[in-house]
């Protein structure tokens, strides 16, 4: 059975997939990140390269797991003054 993770989207990344708030099938971040992509398209994509990403409030790397009662947290730079 593949894990599904919370996926919340933060301003722009939010707008850019059209959802605040998802499941993704993962078992790493990498692979939530990937399927999170292919659903959101090219915008999303190119917005989540220059994004923090978050795994359960803490800053994570692709390669750290990813069960079913973590949250994914995607934090778009903030632009403005």
């Amino acid at each position: 059975m593949t894990d599904v993770a919370r996926l919340v989207l933060l301003g722009p990344a939010h707008d850019a997939a059209g959802t605040r708030d998802d499941t993704v099938e993962g078992d790493t971040l990498a692979a939530v990140l990937q399927a999170a992509s292919d659903r959101y398209g090219v915008e999303f994509t190119t917005l989540l390269a220059s994004s923090q990403v978050w795994v359960n409030g803490e800053p994570a790397t692709l390669s750290d797991p990813v069960g079913e009662n973590d949250v994914v947290t995607v934090l778009p730079p903030v632009s403005g003054g």
